[in-house]
């Protein structure tokens, strides 16, 4: 059986692979700052913080870790209506999103956190900064350089990811794509496609952060 491809239909398809790739941008850039955010005060919580939040943040992490993202997902967006707790699609998007890359995350920057020696916290405790200044100042730099790489290797990873939430109607890439093979029935040509550009995105998206990297961890704990 032959099969004759055919990507005719790609020139009017372009506004719409472009609004979805535009989607899947707008989901990662909003993850990457939140869920850093979030990681990072949650690693120092489990190591400096109170009895009972060291507890809260490794249970989140152990269910967030240990549990499809699919059901994260399904929980956020068709759970939480149950009990009065309705979120636009994008917005169940982001917060799940979020959520799973924090718990990723909070593990990659809680090693990098005790990777810094101890003596360099000591060093600067001695010289009378506080306990904030030393962690903003001194060790966090110093855990980022460590970390950077697989925390790169990360947001890459929940930018490939976020083709799942096409499944509660947010219009990304995936979901665009979804509706062009129902409209063309190409389905061939039209993943292919998509798969295409995923690939581009994922190498731009890495370039990008490890240039923002260079420009803002190469300088050191200044």
């Amino acid at each position: 059986m032959s099969y004759s491809l055919d990507f005719g239909w790609l020139e009017g398809a372009v506004g719409a692979i472009a609004r979805g790739a535009a989607m899947t941008v707008l989901l990662i850039v909003v993850t990457t700052i939140a869920g850093t955010l979030i990681s990072v005060l949650a690693a120092a919580g489990r190591r400096s913080g109170p009895k009972w939040l060291r507890r809260a943040i490794t249970v989140y992490v152990e269910v967030i870790r240990n549990t499809p993202f699919l059901v994260q997902l399904f929980f956020i967006f068709f759970g939480l209506p149950s009990i009065g707790i309705r979120l636009d699609p994008i917005v169940a998007a982001m917060l799940a999103m979020t959520l799973n890359m924090a718990a990723y995350t909070t593990e990659i920057v809680g090693a990098g956190l005790d990777a810094v020696p101890k003596g360099q916290r000591e060093a600067a405790f001695a010289l009378g900064l506080r306990p904030r200044q030393v962690f903003v100042k001194i060790v966090l730099p110093q855990a980022l350089k460590v970390i950077f790489p697989a925390l790169t290797s990360q947001i890459v990873i929940m930018m490939l990811e976020s083709s799942v939430v096409s499944q509660i109607a947010v219009s990304e890439l995936t979901y665009e794509a979804d509706m062009l093979q129902a409209r063309t029935f190409r389905p061939f040509e039209t993943y292919f496609v998509v798969a295409m550009i995923y690939l581009g995105l994922s190498i731009i998206l890495r370039r990008v952060l490890v240039g923002v990297g260079r420009r803002t961890l190469s300088a050191g704990v200044s």
